[in-house]
Parts: C-alpha cells; sequence; structure tokens
C-alpha cells in the first residue's frame, strides 16, 4: 500500500507567500549554461556548486539577493534535459516544479554554443508556461553582443539579453528589468516575521536524509534516489508550519576521508559542514538497522564541537523486530552517551512514522538554545552544585568559584568567575555543565562554561590613592624611618 504523506510544512505558493513575500526568480536551461554562476552573483555567495562539468546541480537551491531596497528570491536548477530515465528526469522534473513556483523565469543559453535543439524544446514549453520569461544570453564576453544574440531571436521569447555571469556584466541592468515588472510584497514593504529556525540535516550518504526532508515538507522537494551520493549541495528550503518559519537544509552525506576522492565531493562534504554551523538545530539521521557506526560517532563530535542544538533521528526503524530493536537502543546508550542532552527519535521518514512529533522536538531544541539566563539564576545554582560537590584542593589550597553569568546563546555560555579556576579538572567542568542544563532544562542543546580568575584586589592599589592620602603615607614613612 502506498504510505500517505503527513501534513506537516509546506512550501506552495500560498503557504510560502504567507511568510516569504518576497518575488521568485527561477533560473532555468540546459546543462552548463552559467545558472549556479549567475545564482552566486545575484545571491552574493557561494552556494551553488560551480566547476567545469555538465549536471552539477541536481536539486533546486534558494537564496536570497537584493538590489538596492528591494529583496528577492532566486532559485537556481538542475540542467533541463530530454533523457527520460534515471535521476536526470527526476532533475528535470525538480527544474519544471521551480518554474510553477516562480514569479519569473531567467532562461539561459549559451552565447557560444548559439542555439541548440534543446534549446528550441526548452523555449516551446516556456512560451506555455504562463509566465514571465526573459531570454537571458550568458557567456559573451569577447564576443559582439549583438551578433551573439541574433541567432535566439527565433525562439520566439523577450528580446535575448546579454550577459556575462563569470565577469558580472549586465546582470543588474537585467535585474532591474526583471524586478520592476513585479509587484511588492508585505515583506518588501517591513511587514515582516521572525526569523526562521535554520535545521540542518546531516547524515552519512543513503541513511535517508532526504526522504526526511520531503516528508517533514509533505511533497517531494528534493531527489531522493536509491544510490548513496544522490545530493551533492546543500539545498535550502524555506517553508512554513503552524505559523511558524523554517528553513531545511538537506546536505551531502558524509562519509570517511578515505573515501572522498571526487574533487566535487570533498566540496559538498564541506558546504555540508558549514551549514551545519550556521544552523540553528541539527538533526543527525542514523540508519537503525546499521546502529551506531564509527562514521556516525565521528560526525556527533562535530555536531559537539560547533556547539548546536541536535535532535538525534534514528530512521528505517519500521522494518525492525522487537529484539533488534532493543539491541539498537542498548547500543545508543553506549555508544553516543557522552551527547546525553541530545533527545533520541525513532522514525521511518518513507512511511512517516514519527516525523509529526519532531517539530516540537526542534522548536523546545532551539528555545533551549536561545534562552537567556539570569545571572542570579545561574549563581544559586553554582552555588547549590558547589555545595553539593565542592571543587578538588590544589596545592593545599581549594578552587573558589564565586558568580556566574551567561557569555553567550546557541550554545548556552555560562562564564564563571573565581579563583585557582585555571586547576579546574575537565570532569568537574563537565559536573556543572550538566547541573546548569538540568537546573534550567535546556533540552536538545550542549552547554559550554569557561572559567574566569580574578586578578589581586590588592594590585594597583596604590595607583587608586587620592592626592592627599599619598602625602600621607609619606609623612607615616618619614616618620617610621626617624624612629
Amino acid at each position: 500500500m502506498k504510505p500517505q504523506p503527513v501534513e506537516l510544512g509546506r512550501i506552495h505558493r500560498d503557504s510560502r507567500m504567507s511568510y516569504f513575500s518576497l518575488p521568485v526568480i527561477a533560473l532555468v536551461g540546459r546543462p552548463n549554461v552559467g545558472k549556479s554562476t549567475l545564482f552566486n552573483v545575484l545571491t552574493r555567495s557561494r552556494d551553488a556548486l560551480v566547476a567545469d562539468e555538465p549536471g552539477l546541480t541536481r536539486d533546486r537551491q534558494y537564496g536570497r539577493g537584493q538590489l538596492g531596497q528591494r529583496p528577492f528570491l532566486v532559485v537556481d536548477t538542475g540542467g533541463l534535459s530530454d533523457d527520460r530515465g534515471g535521476i536526470h528526469s527526476l532533475v528535470t522534473r525538480q527544474a519544471w516544479v521551480a518554474l510553477e513556483e516562480a514569479d519569473a523565469a531567467l532562461f539561459l543559453v549559451d552565447a557560444r554554443s548559439g542555439v541548440t535543439a534543446a534549446d528550441e524544446n526548452i523555449a516551446e514549453r516556456l512560451r506555455g508556461s504562463g509566465k514571465r520569461i526573459h531570454l537571458v544570453v550568458n557567456k559573451t564576453d569577447g564576443l559582439d553582443q549583438e551578433i551573439a544574440s541574433a541567432d535566439f531571436h527565433h525562439l520566439g521569447l523577450t528580446p535575448p539579453w546579454p550577459i556575462s555571469a563569470s565577469h558580472k556584466r549586465g546582470i543588474q541592468e537585467l535585474l532591474r528589468k526583471v524586478l520592476d515588472e513585479l509587484p511588492w510584497g508585505p515583506e518588501e514593504r517591513g511587514d515582516s516575521k521572525p526569523a526562521a529556525i535554520s535545521i540542518a540535516i546531516v547524515g552519512r550518504p543513503n541513511v535517508g536524509k532526504s526522504t526526511l526532508v520531503n516528508r517533514m515538507l509533505g511533497e517531494e522537494r528534493v531527489l531522493a534516489f536509491d544510490r548513496p551520493g544522490t545530493t551533492r549541495d546543500s539545498i535550502f528550503v524555506p517553508f512554513e508550519k503552524g505559523g511558524k518559519a523554517y528553513v531545511l537544509i538537506d546536505t551531502a552525506g558524509i562519509r570517511r576521508r578515505a573515501r572522498v576522492s571526487a574533487g566535487l565531493e570533498k566540496f559538498s562534504v564541506i558546504k555540508a559542514l558549514q551549514a551545519m554551523e550556521n544552523a540553528n538545530v541539527v538533526i543527525m539521521v542514523l540508519d537503525a538497522r546499521d546502529g551506531v557506526t564509527d562514521q556516525d560517532a565521528h560526525l556527533l563530535g562535530y555536531v559537539l564541537e560547533a556547539g548546536r542544538a541536535l535532535v538525534i533521528a534514528a530512521n528505517k526503524w519500521d522494518g525492525l523486530e522487537a529484539t533488534q530493536r532493543q539491541r539498537v537502543r542498548d547500543e545508543f546508550a553506549r555508544r553516543i552517551g557522552f551527547i546525553d542532552f541530545a533527545p533520541v527519535r525513532f522514525i521511518s521518514a518513507l512511511h512517516g512514522s514519527g516525523v509529526g512529533g519532531l517539530f516540537s522536538v526542534i522548536d523546545h531544541a532551539w528555545e533551549s538554545a536561545s534562552r537567556r539566563l539570569a545571572t542570579s539564576a545561574l549563581t544559586r545554582v553554582l552555588e547549590d552544585a558547589v555545595a553539593a560537590h565542592p571543587p578538588p584542593v590544589v596545592r593545599g589550597r581549594r578552587i573558589k568559584l564565586r558568580y556566574a553569568h551567561q557569555g553567550g546563546q546557541n550554545p548556552p555560555i555560562v562564564v564563571i568567575h573565581g579563583s585557582q579556576t585555571e586547576a579546574v579538572p575537565d570532569s568537574y567542568g563537565r559536573y556543572l555543565a550538566k547541573t546548569f542544563r538540568q537546573a534550567f532544562q535546556l533540552d536538545g542543546t550542549p552547554v559550554k562554561v569557561e572559567f574566569r580568575t580574578g586578578g589581586n584586589p590588592y594590585e594597583g592599589r596604590r595607583n587608586r590613592l587620592t592626592p592627599r592620602q599619598h602625602k600621607r603615607r609619606k609623612r607615616l614613612i618619614r616618620h617610621a624611618r626617624k624612629s
């Protein structure tokens, strides 16, 4: 029986516009015409992978750009292809879905290749889409622009607009023309909602990350193909659920360094780690059938170092028998005890079981990571912790911890002031971090503890004496010498 979708977040036109309300511009065209290069120019980023290899972009990638006071969303798509089999057909379908979401589209062609049969086929379908289509002739650097554009007039679209994405020529004028035809939305007028919670989905290849993203969104948004390495780039998906704004980040699968050979895959891993660093909450997807592998533990170490709020999703749980499930639970307790702050949820991304409850866990983890903690409350918890378990004695003197205050958020940082704090053992620091986390119910986020040793209270005291006190001190010294 075909699994029924879970009604969760949506990025269909109406729900997405209720939050973002920005004009959406899609970049379409056959492979290797410069769409990803133009995407990076428009968003002033390097979010889309660029290399001299056709078919590099597979999913649609969102980015935010701005021209003067006018913000907009731009969507990079995979190259449109006539291949009806395998992953290429999925890439093509994703590109046409992006066109349906968009307010306008830039149809990129290659000036150096001239008009191809693929260009003509794409143009024919674009003419019937009902969208605002702008024909953009890329790679005109070093060419006569009028001559290079002349052959593309017969495609029957808008007059060709020559640009050079790699040299950033002609783009600002094109963008101004495109945006002038689109209405302003509520967010552009300043009527915006709070910032979205960004959620990075990370894990080894083929553990079900893209399937989980699609299930959380309630639609087939990113490619879910039964082959490791389908996702190469970090795919950003803005959407709304229950009146709250989120951005899901589907990342490339991270495998052991020895198995990462191709240069493009190495760069994909770097972008996955960058996405994790920039996320508010990380969902670490594990394959419950495999338990916790060494690579899973290594990747969890990355998340811990980044200090991100964390939720662990054990996927493919539905196919396990009772004895297997107990074995997995025991292994989780043994292998990932060092991240006891992270809630573990057992799910099936394919069938949807357990997925609906992830959002409440995500919201609580982010609330914990971003909470403000009062100095008085932190100091009171510190005093109780020290009374229950005093710090050790160093060189005959006990370490003194006087007061605590918050030094940062995401993750929460607690700064503790005292004397001889440089001698505090790591084990005692972990004890205090766990105490603060439990006292304030900071579930789903690590707590970092930093120690500060105060200076000598008598140091510099002479410099704080008033002129009269200095004179009196000199008289006392002279009198002591005479006597």
